[in-house]
Formats: C-alpha cells, structure tokens, sequence
C-alpha cells in the first residue's frame, strides 16, 4: 500500500467511525427530552448513580448499548496502526482489522475488511444484521447461493450496501484491491452455504 493510499484509507475510516458514533447514538430512539434545571441534590444523585451505572447497558430490544461519558472514554484510531489478521483463517490474503467492538462477542463492532485482487467470499450468510461502506477501490457483490462473479453488481467508494440478517451473499474485487467497512451488532460469524472455504478466487 502505498503512503498516500495510507493516508485516504485513514481519512475514510475516521469518516466512517464518525458515522458510527451517530449511528450509536440514534439506537436509543426518540429526540431529546426537555426537563427541569436540576438541584444540587439532583445533580449529587445523578453523580453517585452514574459511578455505580454498569459499562453497558441493555435496550429495549435487547441490545447492549454502551453508556455515556465519563465512564465511556474518547477513543481514537490510526488507520496507519491498525492490525490486520488473516479473515476466517483464509490463506488468499483477505484481511480484517477491527476497529471498534469484538465481532465474536455481544455488542457493536466495526471492522475494515481487505480484498486482494481477484478474490471473493462465496455463497454464506451472517446471524446478525451488517451495514458496510466502500472505502477504496471496487466492491463486487451480489445475493443468492449461487456464485457468479461475473454478474456482481459493483459498488464504487462512499457506496452502501445492507446485508439483512440470515441473507446469503457473496462479494469482493475484481480487477483491483478493495477496502470496506463492515459493521453491526456481534455476535456474528459467516456460515458457507456448501460448506466449502468462505473465500474463493473470482477470476
């Protein structure tokens, strides 16, 4: 990768952790609500039960949701410092670093997912519901069990594409290296249709 690639992937991904934070912050529906100026009382309360209040807490639907600050902290992440690891173990060079989250645990997560050149996921589906952005390059996807690289409908950066929950898809490059952002609320994992290995050459 070179410098200046580098530096974009990094600008995106800022970007895109910025979507997240609003993302978050809308999970817990409704607008904001208008109260009454609170009294030192109210305000010592309030402090005492926010040193006692859980890291996370639960909506309800069910999920967990983080709480506010202080308890929260102001993270930030250098695209130039992320670690990738081999996805799903595969050995074609596809990448994942997560940014945010654990995918393999409760709660939301963010990863950036790497796809070499002439690589593709085949036919599987995830538990969980999955939000992703294009970050660079060319992202070739398409839905069915059925893998035909050659009729993937591509998706340009800044492009998004949801992939509901228990929906078999497949995607990945073509011609070019390709850079996205994956999100959603873990547990998640990718279960193959036939029960093959996830990723697969697409040319």
């Amino acid at each position: 990768m070179t410098k200046a690639q580098g530096s974009w992937l990094k600008a995106q991904a800022r970007a895109l952790a910025c979507l997240a934070a609003l993302i978050l912050a809308g999970c817990g529906g409704g607008g904001p609500a208008t109260t009454a100026p609170a009294t030192a009382e109210q305000a010592s309360s309030a402090a005492a039960a926010a040193k006692a209040a859980p890291a996370v807490a639960e909506s309800a639907s069910g999920i967990t949701l983080p709480t506010g600050y202080p308890e929260r902290p102001f993270v930030r992440v250098e695209f130039d410092k992320l670690t990738w690891r081999p996805t799903e173990g595969n050995t074609l060079g596809v990448e994942t670093a997560v940014v945010e989250g654990d995918p393999s645990k409760p709660g939301y997560y963010l990863t950036i997912n790497h796809f070499p050149k002439g690589v593709m996921s085949r036919p599987h589906y995830h538990p969980d519901e999955r939000y992703v952005i294009v970050l660079r390059g060319t992202w070739h996807t398409d839905e069915g069990k059925e893998f035909r690289p050659a009729q993937t409908v591509p998706l340009k950066p800044g492009d998004f594409m949801r992939h509901p929950k228990d929906g078999p898809h497949y995607d990945g490059a073509l011609d070019e290296d390709t850079w996205v952002a994956i999100s959603g609320y873990g547990p998640t994992k990718a279960t193959v249709i036939d029960g093959g290995e996830l990723f697969g050459r697409s040319r």
